[in-house]
């Protein structure tokens, strides 16, 4: 089911990156499997740690080491997770399959598209160009782009002005209920992507406009079919 009545079509999309655009758990789970080698601990198994993703690297050093968030935030095994991710940061990493014709479909239909991510700076810029998107989305605001990230609506509306649209009309497609906070919080519509790292149980209580469980069903969801 189309988000928009009479086949109108999105003024404009803002996507996620991590778990929505492109599947980085592969390069993130390795780079803690390397953390834990370091500390002769058992390592995690891709299937396992997958979830862990979606809350970051204090996520994945909070359960891989089992300890506490407050801890993982300060652990220098953090800083050192993160380093060896910024070595290795497109080993395995790829676009979500259906993501491409998502892509191509909206430039084919003139219609921009962005992408606002929490991911900080230093490893967006990198992973965007090995992925070949840099040039192609018309904005892309990082994590610390601005002083405040998802779920504030202060990225999106950022990633607006700089696509010279306004959010009214437009669509944020994400996988973590953030995403879909600051979509709504900017009047935009929601589609939550149920085939990233959230419980598809957990994706169907946030309240967006749909839920997509593949990259494909985006193509009907905003009349590019």
């Amino acid at each position: 089911m189309a988000i928009f009545d009479n086949g109108q079509l999105p003024r404009h999309v803002l996507f996620d990156l991590d778990g929505t655009l492109a599947d980085t758990a592969p390069d993130l789970v390795a780079a803690l499997n390397h953390i834990l080698r370091s500390l002769d601990r058992t390592q995690v198994d891709l299937g396992v740690a997958r979830c862990w993703v979606a809350d970051g690297s204090v996520g994945l050093i909070q359960n891989g080491l089992k300890i506490t968030k407050e801890e993982a935030l300060n652990s220098p095994h953090r800083q050192s997770l993160l380093e060896e991710y910024s070595r290795n940061l497109c080993t395995q990493t790829q676009l979500f399959p259906g993501i491409s014709e998502v892509l191509a479909g909206l430039e084919k239909r003139n219609v921009p598209w962005g992408i606002v991510t929490n991911k900080p700076q230093r490893f967006t810029k990198p992973l965007l160009a090995a992925l070949g998107l840099d040039a192609r989305a018309g904005s892309v605001v990082s994590g610390d782009t601005l002083s405040r990230s998802k779920p504030d609506p202060a990225p999106l509306q950022l990633a607006c002005e700089e696509m010279g649209v306004l959010p009214s009309g437009g669509v944020m497609i994400g996988d973590d209920l953030r995403d879909i906070d600051a979509g709504r919080a900017n009047g935009m519509r929601t589609i939550a992507a149920a085939w990233g790292y959230r419980p598809t149980n957990e994706v169907r209580g946030w309240g967006a406009d749909q839920m997509a469980l593949d990259p494909k069903e985006l193509l009907l969801a905003m009349g590019l079919d």
